[in-house]
């Protein structure tokens, strides 16, 4: 047992993060499930849960109105990691090169778009990383996904304030 305060050879501790995927270009819903089973070959990775898919219109970054493009697919999956939330991110970020994602301008139409909604109970504040996500709580299709998978995270009231934007699950 390492004395309180120092260095640990051991691994990292796990965290469980939560990841919202989407994709509104190509085959949309083929790009998120073949996203799901990348996040569970990440190395010191594994998904734990998958939220169903569900449709979406897209929605402007400021919420103003709707943004450019064919309609998401989103979902959100349970992640256990032991990679730090910056070496998550950079995994994140490389599986949507991968995908062939471009960032022309904001909102733009995507082959797959990955964002780190929480991670564990951390509270990140940088320059590349702000956990939790900062709109999340204003989007449907990161909340209803999550409360299928981790009811815990989503409360009724969260729920309720986004009752209003149409969401649809896929069978």
């Amino acid at each position: 047992m390492t004395p309180a305060g120092s260095p640990s050879n051991g691994p990292a501790p796990q965290v469980t993060a939560y990841v919202a995927l989407g994709a509104n270009l190509g085959d949309a819903q083929a790009a998120v499930r073949q996203a799901m089973d990348a996040l569970d070959r990440l190395p010191q990775c594994r998904v734990a849960r998958r939220s169903s898919l569900y449709r979406t219109a897209p929605v402007a970054r400021n919420a103003s109105g709707p943004a450019d493009g064919p309609d998401y697919i989103n979902a959100v999956v349970a992640l256990h990691t032991r990679l730090p939330a910056l070496d998550l991110l950079d995994q994140l970020q490389a599986l949507e090169q991968a995908a062939g994602r471009e960032r022309s301008y904001p909102d733009a139409p995507r082959t797959l778009d990955l964002d780190l909604l929480l991670y564990g109970n951390a509270r990140i504040d940088s320059a590349r990383l702000t956990v939790p996500h900062p709109r999340m709580m204003q989007r449907a299709f990161v909340l209803l996904p999550l409360a299928e998978i981790a009811p815990e995270r989503v409360s009724t009231a969260q729920l309720h304030a986004v009752a209003g934007q149409p969401i649809t699950r896929l069978g």
